[in-house]
């Protein structure tokens, strides 16, 4: 979490190989990043976006097929192991129904799901995703929100994510990374609200944070 500008969106492309490092190092695993290759990546980690999808006539069970292409043959075909990992990743995110349908008919919300079986699908130990809820209203946000916390819980998969769904957050989310201009702060809720450390996080004469709510609210004047 952080305010506008604070790096959230380069530090996740950085840790996915998106953009290479402004500066320092990092492993993922155990092993140093940069000895990965493209391929060894993308079989231990996922990413989510904020880009939109280009425009294609792809089904949504082919945009999840995609996931699995780290693991498909030179000719793109799909194993039984494969539909079983789409088809798995197309139920645990409550889309099977929509499998058949053309992406580009579903809502904003149907999509965000969707753009999750397709990282499921991945099979990856690590998921990244860049403000998964950016286009959601607060009814799909919080479906979201509970599906990531939900499939933390039945895959122990890794989940990082940015966001600035903050009292969300505050709630579902196990540990926290705060971005600010001058300090990081890292630990879980209860550890970052005895540091005083939300309070830091937005100029405090518009947002404040209530310790006993344990949220953030609009400071009135």
């Amino acid at each position: 979490m952080g305010k506008n500008g604070s790096g959230k969106s380069t530090l996740l492309r950085t840790l996915s190989n998106v953009q290479p490092s402004l500066h320092g190092s990092f492993s993922i695993l155990g092993k140093n990043s940069t000895t990965y290759t493209s391929l060894e990546l993308a079989k231990v980690l996922g990413v989510v976006l904020t880009e939109r999808l280009p425009e294609s006539q792809l089904t949504v069970f082919e945009i999840v097929a995609l996931g699995r292409q780290p693991y498909t043959n030179w000719l793109d075909q799909l194993s039984e192991i494969d539909i079983q990992k789409i088809n798995w990743a197309l139920k645990l995110t409550n889309t099977l129904h929509l499998k058949n349908k053309y992406f580009y008919t579903l809502s904003d919300g149907q999509l965000q799901r969707v753009l999750i079986a397709r990282v499921l699908a991945q099979d990856t130990e690590i998921i990244i995703l860049d403000e998964p809820t950016a286009h959601l209203d607060i009814h799909h946000t919080y479906k979201v929100f509970s599906l990531l916390q939900n499939l933390v819980k039945t895959t122990q998969k890794t989940v990082i994510i940015s966001t600035h769904e903050v009292n969300l957050a505050l709630k579902l989310a196990d540990e926290f990374l705060l971005l600010s201009d001058k300090q990081l702060h890292a630990g879980t809720a209860n550890e970052l609200i005895k540091q005083n450390a939300f309070s830091s996080l937005f100029p405090k004469d518009l947002i404040g944070f209530d310790k006993d709510l344990q949220q953030f609210i609009i400071n009135k004047h």
